[in-house]
């Protein structure tokens, strides 16, 4: 019972940038891994990035690697995603995810679960 809150999403001209927030609250400990994926208009979702909940380490998609940063928080019930660089290809509704990292987990392997919990959604759109 986890429950998910993004915002920050908005309009921004191409290379311009974008900070997106996330707020989880419930039943989420200290090993739950926290990142975010899209869905452009008329496709599938994809991984944007995520962070470890074994170390904290950060795992991005190949097409948003050097320009999005994924950090968490004070507090580890919160992330936020800086979008750096932006392209019309990134307009997308962005989803804040969470999910247990498995026990004794490494590399992406710490990612397994990020898809058991999701937030409503934030509109991210870039204009060319």
């Amino acid at each position: 019972q986890v429950q998910l809150a993004e915002s920050g999403g908005g309009l921004v001209p191409a290379g311009g940038s974008l900070r997106l927030s996330c707020i989880a609250s419930g039943r989420i400990f200290s090993n739950y891994a926290m990142g975010w994926f899209r869905r452009a208009p008329g496709k599938e979702r994809e991984f944007v990035g995520g962070i470890s909940g074994s170390d904290d380490s950060t795992y991005y998609a190949d097409a948003v690697k050097g320009r999005f940063t994924i950090s968490r928080g004070a507090a580890k019930n919160t992330m936020s995603l800086q979008m750096n660089s932006l392209k019309p290809e990134d307009t997308a509704v962005y989803y804040c995810t969470a999910g247990e990292s498995p026990p004794g987990c490494s590399g992406y392997g710490c990612l397994g679960h990020l898809n058991d919990n999701w937030g409503q959604g934030t509109q991210v759109t870039v204009s060319s």
